[in-house]
């Protein structure tokens, strides 16, 4: 699936926070089985990526893509960063995204409460139900919080999200409650893979 196809399928909403959801793909079943052979799933080649900015870096299962957009709020125009790896033949999407609030509102900003409402934004832009929720610190101590929430269409999504020098980041795995169950380690050591850098 490219970048393109998967726009459609993602929202984003800033309300003192942004949010985003992405729905992991459905996959089609084969219209024919022509040799009763039996198939592995891929195993994605997991490398340590690095943000263009240097910001963060994290484990992904092959090369992200990347998608920017922009979108007017009250405290002004936002840029909003995504990184998205879907491995093949996986109901499942590895997403970074990150936005940058205007100086001042950053500097102002409780960063609970900016937690607490991309939290809701999340919540309510995916119409989904919340089933976990804990207050986290990045590896540099920085302020976030871990959300597990699901959705009517039944997608699974563990997200965290952290504070940072004016910015708001989120890593997020959504998938399926049947391939949650399978990739449950794996989804773990993605969150776990997530570091922040910095600025000097």
């Amino acid at each position: 699936m490219t970048v393109k196809s998967l726009l459609p399928l993602i929202a984003a909403t800033f309300v003192c926070g942004g949010s985003i959801l992405v729905e992991a793909r459905q996959l089609k079943p084969p219209a024919a089985v022509i040799k009763p052979t039996v198939s592995q799933p891929t195993q994605p080649q997991w490398k340590l990526f690095t943000a263009p900015d240097g910001r963060f870096s994290i484990l992904m299962p092959g090369s992200p893509n990347r998608n920017t957009q922009s979108q007017k709020t009250y405290m002004g125009e936002i840029t909003l960063e995504i990184f998205v790896a879907q491995p093949p033949k996986q109901q499942v999407a590895y997403l970074v995204a990150y936005n940058d609030f205007p100086y001042s509102y950053g500097q102002m900003a409780d960063p609970q409460a900016l937690l607490n409402n991309a939290r809701d934004m999340a919540l309510k832009t995916t119409k989904s139900n919340l089933i976990s929720q804990r207050n986290i610190r990045s590896s540099n101590n920085h302020p976030g919080k871990e959300i597990e929430y699901i959705n009517s269409g039944g997608k699974i999504t563990k997200s965290r999200m952290y504070v940072a020098e004016g910015r708001l980041y989120q890593v997020m795995a959504i998938t399926t409650k049947k391939q949650q169950k399978t990739l449950a380690k794996t989804i773990t050591g993605y969150l776990n893979s997530f570091h922040l850098v910095l600025k000097k």
